[in-house]
């Protein structure tokens, strides 16, 4: 289910509505000092991987709740973590074992990618529509042609309409308009990318004090200022640029320059757009203007208006990057948009993880009771005792609204009758084979949650106390404790304490 948050403080009122478990968990108000190590694990796997964020949590917490019980039978901590230490081999071993790779195969690993797609948004507000959107993100990594770098993909959110009406555009779009009387349109765009001021034609007098005789004067000032703009503008053009895209404003007389020279200049591009903008058009940020020759321009085939809603938007089309793309999430609210945004971070992310590593496990609790049942068979084999418990699979059944005990007591049978790619179906409630249901999952992202969890959770078990720490003192509270020190003895009937800490 989801979570509202309700933010206090300066932005009291505004509403998320998430079921991310790392967003979640950094905006819960954690006071505790070993919750704060649950809250960075979750961080780190959002990180890491963009998925499993809730898995990672869950499954160090139960760790931890298990850890508990043997403590109170008088079991060290050290012991318990050379236990978990062991199982964390025999569980990765495991699950290294039942991996698949077809990367060799084309078709089969798209295959894989669109099952990998349609598991992770499954648990996500996209759940209803994860056919249009697996194929959608899909379609982006594979843009992306074996690199894991995201910064190609750019997601922009645009209110109104349906969450199906979410579409991947192959281009860079861009949420700014061409000044007043700048073409609309250019072909083979050649592109001076910027982070310099243009505002220099009005006169600046923060702080300044200017005595003139005559209104002419002033008249005089501002021409020369604005022959100073102009001369900037001309070094500009001189760079055989046709567009000209600055970080900061524009303002009106640099803008009719531009327009006289038939160049399109849009301003106030975002710097994170500016950046992502010459990355994909291949250009460089520049900020003066004297060595034409030295700066390399960003090219494409060409920009365009377009519409999305009620919005116009530039749309850079043939940019060098080729495998650059713009996924546009609509939605109904700001809400929902951002949630989906969320959904389609965390699927992106497991999809370019897939990629470097292209092992595939299934998922419904097939692969978390694969490792169980090995870290048991270890330890029948070393005669240990211990407890045997249903960890995540049973989190999925009660998430699911299902009896838990029977279907992952079913789920164990099966598996001891080696039906390897037994799992949960959550559709039916039942166990059912992952492989003809495509319930597949990264490799990756599975093996991350197992090692996060494990080291997270021995960390906290080995702690033994909270200790509340003095602050630290600043040099001049010392100082003043060494002047102090040196002061004659304070008067008869008082007493001076020093201390120390």
């Amino acid at each position: 289910m989801d979570k509202i948050l309700v933010s206090s403080g300066r932005s009291a009122g505004t509403v998320e509505v998430t079921n991310d478990g790392a967003t979640i968990l950094k905006s819960v108000g954690v006071d505790n000092p070993a919750a704060k190590i649950l809250v960075d694990m979750s961080k780190v796997q959002d990180d890491e991987v963009g998925d499993g964020t809730t898995s990672v949590t869950v499954l160090a917490s139960e760790l931890l709740k298990e850890a508990e019980r043997l403590i109170d039978q008088k079991i060290h901590p050290q012991t318990i973590i050379a236990g978990w230490r062991k199982a964390i081999d025999v569980a990765r071993k495991a699950l290294l074992d039942a991996s698949d790779d077809n990367s060799a195969d084309k078709d089969r690993f798209r295959e894989d990618l669109l099952n990998i797609a349609r598991t992770t948004l499954s648990s996500k507000i996209l759940s209803q529509h994860k056919e249009h959107f697996a194929k959608l993100v899909v379609d982006a990594i594979l843009r992306l042609k074996g690199s894991s770098d995201l910064q190609a993909i750019q997601v922009i959110k645009k209110s109104g309409g349906v969450l199906e009406d979410s579409f991947l555009d192959e281009g860079f779009l861009l949420d700014k308009k061409p000044g007043v009387h700048q073409p609309k349109r250019v072909e083979n765009a050649k592109i001076l990318i910027a982070n310099t001021p243009m505002d220099t034609d009005k006169i600046k007098v923060f702080g300044s004090h200017i005595k003139v005789d005559s209104m002419a004067k002033i008249a005089e000032l501002e021409s020369a200022e604005k022959e100073k703009m102009k001369d900037k503008v001309n070094k500009i053009l001189k760079h055989n640029c046709n567009v000209f895209i600055n970080r900061q404003l524009i303002y009106n007389y640099p803008e009719q320059l531009f327009a006289d020279a038939g160049v399109m200049a849009i301003e106030h591009a975002d710097f994170d757009g500016i950046e992502r903008l010459a990355l994909v058009t291949g250009g460089e940020i520049v900020s003066t203007f004297d060595q034409p020759e030295a700066v390399r321009l960003g090219t494409c085939e060409l920009i365009e208006q377009i519409m999305i809603g009620e919005d116009v938007l530039l749309r850079f089309s043939g940019v060098a990057l080729g495998e650059a793309c713009t996924v546009v999430v609509r939605g109904a609210t700001q809400q929902i948009i951002d949630e989906a945004e969320r959904s389609l971070h965390d699927a992106l992310c497991v999809l370019a993880a897939t990629v470097k590593e292209s092992r595939v496990v299934y998922g419904g609790g097939c692969a978390e009771t694969l490792m169980a049942g090995a870290v048991a068979r270890r330890r029948r084999h070393r005669r240990q005792g211990g407890h045997r418990h249903g960890g995540l699979p049973t989190i999925i059944a009660d998430n699911g609204g299902y009896d838990s005990a029977r279907l992952v007591s079913e789920l164990r049978a099966a598996h001891s009758e080696g039906r390897a790619t037994a799992g949960l179906d959550m559709e039916r409630g039942e166990v059912g084979d992952m492989t003809a249901l495509g319930i597949t999952e990264s490799f990756v992202v599975k093996r991350q949650v197992v090692v996060s969890a494990a080291e997270a959770a021995e960390m906290i078990l080995r702690v033994d106390n909270i200790i509340k720490a003095a602050p630290r003192r600043r040099r001049e509270d010392r100082g003043s404790a060494r002047r102090a020190s040196r002061r004659p003895a304070a008067a008869e009937g008082t007493s001076l304490h020093l201390i120390n800490v």
